[in-house]
Parts: C-alpha cells; structure tokens; sequence
C-alpha cells in the first residue's frame, strides 16, 4: 500500500472516501445467517429477494362500495347478490346483479369495477342506484400491481429496516439470509485516558470515544470487542494487537503517527503495514489504514468531534461495505444557511449544526474537543473548501439520523 505521507499536500475527502471503499470490496465479510423476520432489523440482506407470488394475489377492492359488470349496467338500479368481506372467497357475480364489498376484499369473477358507497343511493326493495357515471376498473388493484411473482424485489447489500420487513412479511417470506455483523474491536490509546467511574489523576481525562463508537457500531449491527486503552508502550501495545487476532477490523482511536510516543504505529510497521493520510478535513486530519497480522486497522484521530466526523464519514461507509452494503455514503439535503462563513479554508469543514426555522445554525464553539456540541446538534453542515458563505446561501446538511443508523 502507497504510504500517504508521501504524498504532498492533502487528501481531499473523496478520495480517501474511495480508497477505503476499494479495500473494502476486497475484504467482503462472507459469513451470511438465516434468521427469523423479527431478529434482522438493521442487518444486511445476503441474499436477493424474489417475490414468490403476485401481490396483491387477486383484484381487490381499493373501496368499501358496490362490485358490478360494467356491461351489465345501462343506468338501472341493480339487486345486490352477494357480500364480501376482506378475506372471504366470493361466487363469480350473478349476471345483471351487484356485489356489497369491502375495502381489500378480493373481486367475485366477472367484475370489472366498484363505486364507492357515498355515490350511491340504497332504494327501499334492496337494490342499488348508481348515481354518477362509472369506469371499468375504477376503485380496482389489479392482481400484481406492487409485485408480480419472480420479480426482484430487494437485492443482495439491502440494509433491512421496518419498511424493508413488511414488504418482505407481506410475500409470506418468515425468514431471510442476512451477513454476520462485522467483528470490530475498539481500542483507545494514551496513558492520559481514563474510563468513566474511575478516579482522574493529573493530565488525565476520561474516555468518551469508546461509548462513541461502540454505542455507533452496535447500531450498524457489528459484533463489537471492546478492547480498553492501550498504554503508552511498545511491548503491551503489541501483546494487545496479538490478542485481537479474531476481530475482522481494529479501530483506534488516537496516537498514530510518526511521533516517538507513536507505539500503535510502530507495532503496526513492525509486524504489518501502515499509511498514514493526511486528510483534507476538519475536524479531524491524521487517518490511518493498516494491518497487524492480516487484520485490518483503522485508526482515527483522538479528539471526540473529530473521532465523529471521521467516523460517520469514513469509518461507517467502509464497515457497511465490508458487511455488503452498496449504498454507504449518507444522504444529505440543501438547507439556507442561518450564518455566514467569511474565512475560507483548505479543508473542508463539518460544523454542529441544528434546523431551527428551516435555516442551518451552528454550536457556538466548534472545537474539536467539545463534544457537547454533538448532543446538542442535529447534524452536520458542509462547508467546502476554499468557500465562503453569505447568510441565507444554501449548504449541505447532513441529519445525524443519517449517520448513525
């Protein structure tokens, strides 16, 4: 692998975007499991889904209302000759007669329409005057309109959610082969890191990137191997990378680099690979890609906003294509900006934001460090490099509901 420190000047996020796509691809997780409708929620679908019946199966009634022969009505009242309820099998219409039906009730033989009950008028000896012009097949669903029999319906790399599920039920399909969740084991690394409930001694503060990120990858559906904080030290930093030979990716989150206090990366030059990029982005700029005895590693940079960002946007596409996803980039939509950007940069910039009166406004303090800003926000704006912004002028917002689910 090309070590990006070679390279001059900075990686535009696109491109680092596609290089992790492309190692992705060549590293599908295989690993597929039948399960039950009900426990495939957020999973990955393994397998193509073809429809094995029409649906609906037969003309339906869209209405409650009145079935008839559109040929046998010149305008005169019709005696009704039958009842159907939704789930009833009805006799082929009776010639010069109407049917009662209900709403999903499947069309007796030899109808071609139904008029809604409030257009018509119930004549004291039980017949049924249609009171405005009709058409054929008005107030119809024709056998097969959403899905025939052998048509695709979803394909292979499809990420199931409710929606998914009752398109699926309404085939009477019980059960799909959906991937195994990627096996992730998530690491921190700094001696001034410490966990939650313990207590903090100078220069230490407490790790917020390992809920981050575990409570993230649960989510995506990955197993999840919580791997604790790495010490400033070569031999226990290796002795805790060979420990991890049974995740199928290591992500790390700060320290690597080419500094002397880099023992993540000098375990990973020792006994694998690494490159190290220098991203055009902010928050965050370090990324690293590597492998530590076939095992790939993906390290992001430490400061909590900036482990966001690059997460969401890197980190997530990457895991979702490794567990077969295609569609992996976040779906974002064109907001006015409720503030305006005077100082362009040479990275490109993703600011806490939240809708507020249909306009983008931003945390105060947009630190790298402030992940306050996260919990209040409801997603991230763009703002492209070498831009400048006027109030009102349309940016790119990204909801959060887009990134981690």
């Amino acid at each position: 692998m090309d070590d990006g420190c070679a390279q001059a000047g900075l990686m535009p996020v696109e491109e680092a975007l596609q290089r992790l796509l492309a190692l992705a691809d060549g590293a599908p997780l295989e690993a597929s499991e039948r399960l039950p409708l009900a426990a495939t929620d957020g999973r990955v679908l393994a397998e193509t889904l073809v429809a094995g019946l029409d649906l609906p199966p037969w003309d339906n009634s869209a209405m409650d209302g009145y079935a008839l022969r559109l040929a046998d009505w010149q305008g005169e009242p019709l005696p009704v000759s039958q009842r159907i309820l939704a789930g009833s099998a009805p006799e082929p219409l009776a010639v010069g007669s109407c049917a009662r039906i209900f709403t999903g009730a499947p069309l007796p033989a030899g109808a071609d329409c139904v008029e809604m009950q409030e257009n018509v008028e119930l004549l004291a000896d039980g017949r049924v005057r249609f009171l405005q012009p009709l058409k054929a097949r008005q107030h119809v669903r024709p056998q097969g309109q959403e899905t025939r029999r052998g048509e695709v319906v979803l394909e292979a790399g499809t990420r199931l959610t409710p929606l998914e599920l009752g398109l699926v039920a309404s085939l009477g399909v019980a059960a799909v082969t959906v991937r195994r969740g990627l096996r992730v084991a998530v690491l921190s690394t700094g001696d001034e890191l410490v966990e939650p409930g313990r207590t903090l001694g100078p220069g230490q503060i407490y790790n917020s990137n390992r809920q981050l990120l575990i409570g993230w990858l649960q989510r995506l559906g990955c197993e999840v191997l919580d791997a604790g904080i790495l010490a400033d030290d070569l031999a226990a930093t290796r002795a805790a990378l060979a420990g991890l030979h049974d995740a199928e990716l290591i992500l790390s989150t700060g320290g690597v680099s080419v500094g002397e206090a880099d023992f993540l990366g000098a375990a990973l030059r020792e006994e694998g690979e690494l490159a190290l990029w220098k991203l055009a982005i902010k928050p965050g700029k370090p990324l690293t890609f590597g492998h530590f005895r076939g095992v790939p590693v993906l390290g992001l940079p430490g400061n909590p906003a900036s482990t966001l960002v690059t997460f969401g946007l890197l980190a997530r596409p990457y895991i979702l294509r490794r567990m077969g996803v295609r569609q992996v980039e976040p779906l974002g939509f064109s907001v006015p900006a409720g503030f305006a950007w005077s100082k362009p940069g040479s990275r490109r910039e993703y600011l806490r934001a939240q809708v507020q009166s249909g306009r983008a406004v931003l945390y105060p303090n947009q630190s790298s460090g402030v992940l306050r800003s996260a919990a209040w926000a409801d997603g991230l704006v763009e703002v492209r490099e070498h831009s400048t912004l006027s109030e009102g002028e349309a940016v790119r917002f990204i909801p959060f509901s887009e990134l981690l689910g």
